[in-house]
């Protein structure tokens, strides 16, 4: 008798994905410059909460605050992400477009940055992203619409 319930998607808690984000060995370079690391998934709230390490010899501007396309590269990675997970870890969300609004500026050190996914629609998701201080201030807010693609199209 061959056990049907192998050939059904894995149901994967907070905790599974969390581990696997921290096991990976290939993390995307732009993610690894940002100095990104999952910190935190709320699957039933379908957000997360990431932490990022700002490099100031990388990452800033003349003025030594973080320049802000690394800033907008950090919420996209919060909202991303906060996707990928939302999707039950099937599919990527590529981004359509994206809102930033610059609250105060971003200082290298410590950031925490929160992406949800606002509505998974049929063909499109709508996605937030906040970036906070390490005083917990908030830095910037983005929106953002994705396109929900699973992964076995999205592959070469």
């Amino acid at each position: 008798m061959s056990d049907v319930a192998a050939d059904e998607p894995q149901v994967l808690t907070d905790e599974a994905i969390l581990e696997r984000f921290r096991a990976s060995k290939n993390a995307p370079s732009g993610s690894r410059t940002l100095g990104f690391q999952l910190l935190a998934v709320r699957q039933a709230d379908r957000e997360v909460e990431v932490g990022f390490e700002a490099r100031a010899d990388l990452l800033c501007n003349p003025m030594g605050q973080i320049q802000g396309g690394y800033v907008c590269a950090m919420l996209d990675e919060c909202m991303s992400v906060a996707g990928m997970i939302s999707s039950g870890m099937t599919h990527v969300v590529p981004t359509l477009e994206m809102k930033t609004s610059f609250l105060r500026p971003a200082l290298p050190g410590a950031l925490r940055g929160v992406g949800r996914v606002v509505k998974w629609g049929k063909t499109v998701c709508f996605t937030e992203g906040e970036l906070y201080d390490g005083e917990g201030r908030l830095l910037a807010k983005a929106s953002g619409t994705a396109i929900p693609t699973p992964f076995a199209r999205f592959k070469k």
